[in-house]
């Protein structure tokens, strides 16, 4: 089987918006993240942020509803073709490109924020990536993240039980190999110039796998994730680091 395959973000890019669509859910992780970030970022009112991996423009609408100056950038055509729609629908103006975080078509020093949500774990090249993100970040400026821990944990969790049997992720979707250890994201970030970098867990599911299967069946009947933010990077962990 195909690991890392993307080609269902451009499958489902027509029903990003849709409430019933197999991606919608991540729309409802937007709250839970960015009760985290508002600790770094107590008013996004006139920041310049940027979004990559934006997809069909959860976080940008997130964003653009705050008062934020939204750029967002993907390599999906068809889910930023998708973001378009949706974002005039709404009524929001955001700036939308198609492009790799590998290489962002922005001068240097034009954001105050860059957001990267569910992506470093997608990208070809982490370390450019975030080299990249450096670049275009002015100094103070903030990088907001997210990702998958490489562990059994998320292994189990994220590719044998949510892909492979619940279904609730597309398999195939997830490289176990891709997902980015904590420590090594924290060593790329200084090395680029990022200081006073903060990490957490971002824990959706809790510690053991009883716990996990139990939060699992929560969201199952009511759509809702719970979270906590602690020590427990064994799955997904989240994070904060500002240019020097």
């Amino acid at each position: 089987m195909e690991r890392n395959n993307l080609a269902f973000y451009d499958q489902q890019a027509d029903q990003w918006w849709n409430e019933t669509a197999t991606i919608f859910p991540l729309s409802k992780l937007n709250p839970l993240r960015f009760q985290y970030f508002d600790r770094f970022i107590q008013d996004w009112n006139g920041l310049k942020v940027l979004d990559v991996g934006c997809g069909g423009g959860y976080t940008c609408e997130f964003l653009a509803q705050r008062g934020a100056t939204v750029t967002g950038i993907d390599p999906s055509a068809a889910c930023i073709e998708a973001a378009k729609r949706h974002a005039e629908q709404m009524g929001l103006t955001i700036d939308y490109h198609v492009g790799m975080g590998e290489t962002l078509p922005f001068g240097n020093d034009c954001f105050d924020v860059v957001v990267c949500v569910d992506v470093l774990e997608h990208v070809k090249s982490v370390a450019t990536t975030v080299t990249e993100i450096s670049r275009v970040i002015g100094p103070g400026g903030l990088f907001c993240f997210d990702t998958i821990n490489r562990t059994w944990q998320s292994r189990w969790l994220m590719i044998w039980l949510l892909e492979d049997v619940l279904r609730q992720i597309p398999r195939g979707i997830h490289d176990w190999h891709q997902f980015v250890p904590p420590e090594d994201l924290h060593q790329q970030l200084v090395h680029v110039g990022f200081s006073q970098v903060t990490l957490q867990g971002f824990d959706l599911f809790g510690r053991t796998p009883l716990a996990q299967i139990s939060n699992l069946i929560h969201f199952l009947k009511t759509g809702e994730f719970r979270v906590q933010f602690d020590d427990n990077t064994g799955v997904m962990y989240i994070g904060a680091a500002q240019m020097s």
